[in-house]
């Protein structure tokens, strides 16, 4: 056992050792895109939108890096069991295991756009009402059940090895980061081999012509082989978000809603077929009885809808900027001192992550209950770098590392008093 967990760690550490290279990357692109669109274009981002997106990145990518969830089966356990053969060629091995790794994510994604109890774990990339490079990063945390390894069945029976599964993987994923924007038009003959902007803006649409289609994740044939496929119209602008809008800036509340409409739905119908059933269901089918008595809102006119634009004034758009880039700073150190930080201590300071962006999105929310969970997050930090004199060993890096750590936690105590209690006008912004 002590063997396995040391496997498992030294995977989730090298993992992490990618991210702290690979979320600076993604970053910079997203600001590249907010000034190219600002300067070029006359675009302006929804800031935000935008730190609500990039907070939601934050928030996986702590979960991923700490292997918090349940593994229904591995793939190592299938290879194992089920390989019939093996591909000795060096390059075949990693051409077959890409293909069948897009083909894999193409099948769990239209479960997740079909089944209930799956859309959960993909409603919060959809969620945001804008389009950018941004909302590329709203992936979940409510995908606490890994079934994905039995979609890659496939690659056991042709004895595709699990290391070349285990890099592969993150690429696969990387490499659906740069068609989430509107920037890029058509591209020609590309656009029958891979999934390119122009497709993947109708995948995020909410016009019934665009509903559910475009599932592929990097090659697009499988949505021309299985009937998903959908080319983008001049005379259909696509509109973005989802039907049962989320109404806030939370990514913790947004990866969750879903699941928590399905609980109270099968709480509240009388049908004891309909409790079980509801799980499995179509995505968005509800009982007949709960459907009338406890309506829930559903945009009708995807081309007239009020967006989710709480009133805020430019020194909070401005102070959650701030503190969005604070939380990656502090994720960054994490990830740079993971080993020496220990599964224990990562699981405390991940915890802060977690907190920190619930409690600055709150606010953002303007909601009232905001304050407590940022004055509550930042006494406690004071009161462990006070015990501890340190920050999880930032100061072997910074003599005054921990200090500055303090300073946030002060700033972010000021910070919640003031946006609750004083300011009370809200000047003209001038960002959207």
């Amino acid at each position: 056992m002590s063997v396995l967990l040391f496997h498992i760690f030294n995977t989730m550490e090298s993992y992490a050792t990618a991210l702290l290279y690979a979320i600076p990357f993604f970053v910079g692109l997203v600001l590249f895109e907010v000034l190219y669109g600002y300067f070029a274009k006359k675009q302006m981002h929804n800031v935000m939108d935008t730190v609500s997106s990039l907070s939601s990145g934050l928030t996986n990518v702590v979960k991923d890096s700490l292997g918090l969830g349940v593994i229904i089966i591995s793939y190592p356990f299938l290879l194992e069991h089920l390989a019939l053969t093996e591909i000795k060629t060096t390059w075949l091995v990693w051409v077959v295991a890409f293909i069948v790794l897009d083909f894999a994510g193409y099948w769990n994604h239209r479960l997740s756009h079909h089944i209930n109890f799956f859309w959960n774990q993909h409603v919060i990339h959809h969620s945001s009402e804008e389009f950018n490079l941004a909302c590329a990063l709203r992936q979940p945390i409510s995908n606490l059940l890994g079934y994905y390894a039995l979609l890659l069945i496939p690659a056991a029976l042709l004895g595709v090895p699990n290391e070349v599964i285990a890099i592969l993987a993150p690429i696969h994923l990387f490499a659906q980061f740069w068609y989430h924007t509107q920037h890029v038009g058509k591209m020609g003959w590309l656009e029958y081999v891979i999934v390119t902007p122009s497709q993947h803006r109708v995948h995020h649409a909410i016009n019934k012509e665009y509903i559910d289609k475009n599932l592929g994740q990097i090659f697009c044939v499988w949505d021309r082989m299985f009937g998903t496929f959908q080319e983008e119209m001049e005379d259909v602008p696509p509109q973005y978000g989802v039907l049962k809008p989320a109404h806030t800036w939370n990514p913790v509340i947004i990866n969750f809603q879903h699941l928590w409409r399905l609980i109270k739905d099968a709480w509240r119908t009388k049908s004891y077929w309909d409790k079980l059933r509801i799980w499995f269901m179509p995505t968005g089918w509800r009982p007949s009885d709960v459907k009338e008595k406890y309506p829930v809102e559903i945009i009708e006119d995807v081309y007239h809808f009020e967006k989710y634009r709480p009133e805020a004034s430019n020194a909070l758009k401005g102070y959650a900027i701030f503190q969005m880039a604070a939380t990656t700073a502090l994720m960054l150190f994490m990830f740079y001192n993971y080993s020496a930080i220990g599964f224990d201590g990562l699981l405390l300071f991940g915890a802060f992550v977690f907190v920190g962006v619930y409690g600055y999105t709150t606010l953002m929310d303007r909601k009232s209950y905001a304050i407590w969970i940022e004055v509550i997050r930042s006494v406690l930090g004071l009161a462990l770098i006070y015990g501890t004199q340190d920050w999880f060993g930032i100061n072997a890096y910074a003599s005054v590392g921990s200090l500055l750590v303090a300073l946030y936690f002060v700033v972010t105590i000021c910070g919640a008093i003031y946006f609750t209690y004083f300011e009370k006008s809200y000047s003209t912004p001038l960002v959207s």
